[in-house]
């Protein structure tokens, strides 16, 4: 009661009253009901048309974990999680320490890095989708001048996924290196100097300063990664749709697929209830295993 007086004359309780109602509702309508309402139609056979009275129990359920296809797309979605933590992460980790300081050159690296993340999904699919092309893209046209035959990458059951992998990291590097600048920007300089007058080397530098003062922000990338990867989909239509032979989908790609264009919404609520999970999954676990008391997500 006296915290709740306290409020009351700061002016607290008024703000909270006056913001918090309208902000709940539309949080409401806008994520907590789907949410629910995906949850209502997988246990349905329904089209998206006309009534929903079908109702099928936990079929949709079974024939998730019986589809061959779906286990195909949580391993996908596995192995962006993977690139991500392994490959994109440490890649723009590096690129930020060479270009992090304040100079002409290394705003114009900058812009150049950073330059696809600003593309949209579709056009980037749409842009490597050519640069793969074995008949008029880049690929063939080193294949001609090689002599040797066109390899379709995108056709190719091996290097489908590798060439999905490849775009994903070239396009989001730049928005995880962004983010270490700013942390290593905010590094005392003091401590910089003082390791130089105690006789420490670039490397000894890095990792006995820099790194340990920008884990909250390599923890934060990691997190925006690991979700972002569990929802992977925009790239993926453009560039194979899902083939060759349904070996390239996501989780999303998937839902996609066997739901929505399929017009069997039920299946695919089911599909988006267990990405829900997942990604619900991803979060607090990562966050009581990887944050510790004073990192903020």
């Amino acid at each position: 009661m006296a915290r709740l007086s306290r409020m009351q004359q700061d002016g607290k309780l008024a703000t909270i009253l006056f913001f918090l109602p309208p902000a709940l509702v539309l949080f409401t309508i806008f994520v907590i009901w789907p949410i629910i309402n995906a949850a209502h139609l997988s246990f349905f056979k329904w089209s998206g048309y006309g009534e929903v009275t079908n109702f099928v129990g936990m079929q949709n359920y079974q024939r998730l974990v019986g589809h061959s296809v779906f286990h195909q797309s949580m391993w996908n979605s596995l192995k962006l999680v993977l690139a991500s933590i392994l490959i994109q992460i440490p890649l723009a980790l590096a690129m930020a320490l060479l270009i992090y300081r304040k100079t002409t050159v290394n705003t114009a690296f900058r812009l150049i890095f950073f330059a696809p993340y600003i593309l949209a999904e579709i056009a980037t699919g749409l842009i490597w989708s050519f640069i793969f092309d074995g008949d008029y893209g880049v690929s063939g046209q080193i294949a001609t001048a090689l002599g040797i035959e066109p390899i379709y990458i995108l056709a190719d059951r091996q290097y489908a996924f590798m060439a999905i992998i490849t775009v994903i990291v070239w396009k989001y590097f730049g928005y995880h290196m962004m983010i270490f600048i700013a942390a290593l920007q905010a590094v005392p300089s003091d401590l910089i100097e003082a390791a130089d007058i105690d006789g420490a080397g670039p490397w000894q530098k890095v990792f006995y300063v820099k790194l340990p003062l920008i884990a909250h922000a390599i923890k934060l990338s990691a997190f925006f990664a690991i979700i972002g990867a569990l929802q992977v989909f925009d790239i993926i239509i453009p560039l194979t749709n899902g083939g060759p032979s349904n070996s390239t989908h996501s989780i999303v790609s998937y839902l996609y697929t066997y739901g929505l264009a399929q017009l069997n919404v039920g299946y695919g609520s089911a599909v988006g209830v267990v990405l829900f999970i997942l990604c619900l999954v991803s979060a607090f676990g990562y966050r009581r295993l990887a944050l510790t008391k004073g990192d903020v997500l």
